[in-house]
């Protein structure tokens, strides 16, 4: 049922965390008209926002940035919004008793399609919701926005906070814009992709800078004040506006690095969104139903843990949460009794500082020394040998003893483009870094940021895409986690490369086969230690753009065998029984301008030549299909044979080893047609 936004006030009781002061719903329904799902019985959505208030005295709000300088309400407390999107059993006493929460992913929902393999942004139809493995599985799911620059667009969800102000006196402060065009433009936003900018504060500011680069540690050639200005394209002619950057002469060239500099006015609380999940959650896990809240049920009768997944940009984004100290709540409890943060690498970003960017991450050519690859990159404290430093991710968690159980997973690509090994290899670079217990690392080898379509293109990269599936075994991980959660038992142990069995290598010394038609990466990602300014460790204030480079920490990836595949971690029958070679990588197509430099996120697919004849005709030393396997029935069998294997290990579902075969038939088949 559809009903007009309607406003449920909660009465600050005793046991109910005062940062949730009021739920607003929009629209409570059932999901696909009160069918059952398995044991959890029929679902209910539940849209709306949920309103905040903090109170910046309490010690758990200090770590806000300019929470000193935020606006306050007739109490006295901060107050702030974030749209809320909960799909959750109609009887919560059916359900399994673990909340299931994301952090979305600039404004987009993710995990139906990682868990269910049906991603929507508002589930409605029966095909949005896959095979509904969460749903049968008795899950309660909730979203919440928490990034204050996604686009109004319709269905992302985001979060309304204010800006600071020094009383009546607005504030300002240095922004660093980045733009890679992939064809010639005459103009282009300051903001991250699609996000929203923060437009300059004066359209005639003479010390804003423009430069170009081609290369991220390149020298930068400053362009003529008098050659820009701050506007937009607009049927050929520039428009104002104060968030675009317009070229009165000529082109921007596809394949460069522009690179603004300039002056905003009035950063918004970016850090809020961090204590919005913190109180939400918490709301939820300790909240009473006496305060009224009748449209999420009874939950802290029902929900006894929480479990927090993120991916990407979400992932870093947990990394953060656990570093800052907000996986304790303003009482002092746990919040999250897990966090998983999936394809994050070793980085943290622009979650909690002024002026911050939360879209901006870190990749081999694309968004160059934001505050991503930040030290300490390891759960437990380690010394930084450059400047001394000493931290642990965990440190502050495990201070107040909330830290929760952890599930690090990454692919090939992370390893390429996202410096994963900095979160298991010391921070100079000679051993293998120690492991908490309550921590696992999982390395998905040949896998780039996401699966690609299948069958796989060239969209914008010389090699076909890597559609190397590992989603298969994240249903298994999950259901690993809420039983570690739930009873304790131990999920499977960590699988990730080392430096001490040479399963961790430089790239340097990566044997990669010599592929006709393929070379190997020249340059991946790199985590450089990076000054911001005086102030940016200890107010979140950025002083130097761009900032000042030091050294760069050691980064490694996974060794191969003789077809190109990588030796450790977790391998899929595409990979332990491969048909082609998988990488973390793949180049820039030339049309795009710099072809020498990574495809952000991108993996490459190159199959094995087809017969012996082929094989040698082409020149290709990795033995063809025909000398590996008699026949696609042969091939199949082995497929099967290793699917068994995983999920005797714990990571593949019994109930999924039918998939993945018939997958692998579909790539014998891709493979094997016709040329």
């Amino acid at each position: 049922m559809r009903c007009a936004a309607w406003t449920v006030l909660l009465a600050c009781t005793a046991g109910l965390p005062a940062a949730v002061v009021r739920i607003e719903v929009d629209e409570r329904s059932d999901v696909l008209d009160g069918r059952p799902f398995g044991r959890a019985g029929p679902y209910e959505r539940i849209i709306g926002k949920v309103h905040f208030a903090v109170d910046p005295a309490l010690a758990a709000n200090r770590i806000l940035c300019d929470i000193d300088l935020a606006p306050r309400n007739a109490q006295g407390l901060v107050a702030f919004t974030a749209d809320l999107y909960v799909l959750k059993p109609r009887d919560p006493a059916l359900g399994n008793g673990t909340l299931l929460f994301e952090v979305v992913n600039r404004g987009r929902k993710l995990m139906l399609g990682m868990f269910q393999r049906a991603a929507s942004l508002d589930p409605r139809e029966p095909e949005d919701f896959g095979d509904s493995f969460l749903l049968e599985r008795g899950f309660t799911l909730a979203w919440l926005g928490w990034q204050w620059d996604v686009p109004e667009e319709p269905l992302l969800m985001r979060l309304y906070a204010p800006t600071a102000r020094e009383g009546h006196r607005p504030i300002r402060g240095l922004v660093r814009s980045e733009h890679i065009p992939d064809r010639p433009v005459r103009s282009f936003s300051l903001a991250d992709r699609t996000m929203r900018a923060y437009p300059a504060a004066e359209s005639e500011e003479a010390a804003a800078r423009l430069s170009v680069r081609d290369r991220p540690e390149g020298p930068r050639r400053y362009l003529s004040r008098n050659d820009w200005i701050f506007a937009r394209e607009r049927d050929g002619r520039p428009v104002p506006d104060r968030s675009h950057v317009y070229l009165l002469t000529g082109t921007f060239e596809p394949g460069r690095i522009y690179e603004v500099i300039y002056t905003a006015q009035d950063p918004v609380l970016v850090g809020l969104g961090l204590a919005a999940v913190r109180d939400f959650v918490s709301f939820l896990k300790y909240g009473t139903p006496n305060a009224g809240i009748t449209q999420l049920g009874d939950q802290r009768r029902y929900l006894k843990r929480a479990i927090a997944f993120g991916a990407s940009q979400s992932g870093r984004f947990l990394r953060t949460f656990l570093y800052q100290g907000f996986n304790a709540d303003e009482d002092g409890r746990r919040v999250f009794d897990a966090v998983w943060a999936h394809v994050a690498g070793a980085g943290r970003g622009s979650f909690n500082h002024r002026f911050a960017q939360p879209s901006r991450d870190g990749h081999p050519f694309l968004n160059f020394f934001y505050p991503t690859d930040l030290f300490p990159f390891t759960d437990l404290e380690e010394t930084d040998p450059e400047t001394g430093a000493r931290d642990g991710l965990l440190r502050r968690a495990a201070a107040v003893n909330v830290v929760p159980k952890i599930f690090y997973t990454n692919g090939s690509y992370e390893y390429y483009g996202r410096a994963a090994s900095l979160i298991h290899t010391t921070p100079d670079g000679r051993r293998d870094a120690a492991v908490a217990p309550e921590t696992r690392i999982y390395f998905f080898a040949g896998s780039q940021h996401g699966p690609a379509e299948f069958p796989p293109s060239r969209t914008g990269t010389v090699h076909l895409t890597n559609p190397h599936d590992f989603r298969w075994v994240m249903r298994a991980l999950l259901v690993a986690l809420d039983r570690w959660v739930t009873d304790g038992t131990p999920p499977p142990e960590s699988r990730y490369p080392r430096l001490s069995n040479g399963t961790l290598v430089e790239a340097a010394a990566v044997r990669f086969p010599k592929i006709p038609g393929v070379r190997f990466p020249k340059r991946l990602h790199r985590a450089w230690r990076v000054d911001y300014g005086p102030e940016f460790a200890t107010r979140g204030i950025v002083s130097l753009e761009p900032p000042k480079l030091g050294k760069p920490y050691p980064v490694f990836v996974a060794q191969l065998d003789g077809d190109g595949n990588e030796i450790a971690g977790i391998r899929l029958p595409d990979v332990a029984v491969p048909l082609a070679t998988y990488t973390g990588w793949n180049f820039r197509h030339p049309s795009l301008g710099a072809p020498e430099e990574l495809y952000s996120m991108a993996g490459s697919f190159l199959p094995f030549a087809r017969t012996k004849a082929e094989r040698l005709k082409n020149g290709d030393p990795r033995p063809s299909v025909e000398e590996r396997y008699p026949n696609r029935e042969a091939y199949l069998e082995r497929v099967a044979a290793a699917a068994r294997q995983l999920a005797s290990d714990g990571l593949l579902l019994e109930q999924d080893v039918n998939a993945v075969v018939r997958r692998a038939a579909e790539v014998w088949d891709f493979v094997m047609r016709a040329p």
